[in-house]
């Protein structure tokens, strides 16, 4: 369980598995900051900051969540690292999805990070397997 660098043509794609989907979730977003940074340290910044995102579906709840992630790199100046994801379904009126999480931040200062531009809708996908859930999103470099 865990996450897998995927190339795709001009872009990237990460392949993430574990038992449930918020764990899956996280993965992916460690996944993603592994495309942007192979190696980031693991002392220092203690700091984390959290994420809360709402969406109707569980493939927007993704793409949200990474956009978010890559808003926040672009904000703080941090590689969003240790990242943690914990999913509940809601109710339609309260927008059907909602993800709780948190990543430690890494100041890009300290790393030597590609960019990466954003995430996509292309050849995402969900799937609950029969040890847990698998992820696929790739990423526009």
């Amino acid at each position: 369980m865990g996450y897998e660098l995927r190339q795709h043509t001009a872009d990237v794609a990460v392949e993430a598995t574990g038992q449930t989907l918020g764990v899956t979730f996280g993965a992916a977003a460690d996944g993603m900051a592994a495309a942007m940074c192979a190696d980031w340290p693991t002392d220092g910044t203690p700091d984390r900051f959290t994420v809360d995102v709402t969406a109707e579906s569980r493939e927007a709840l993704l793409f949200d969540y990474l956009d978010e992630l890559i808003y926040e790199r672009d904000v703080r100046l941090v590689l969003p690292v240790d990242n943690t994801a914990q999913i509940e379904c809601v109710t339609r009126s309260k927008g059907g999805w909602h993800l709780d999480g948190s990543a430690r931040g890494v100041d890009l200062d300290r790393v030597e990070a590609r960019d990466l531009k954003a995430v996509t809708y292309s050849e995402m996908a969900i799937e609950e397997t029969e040890t847990g859930w698998r992820v696929y999103v790739v990423f526009d470099v």
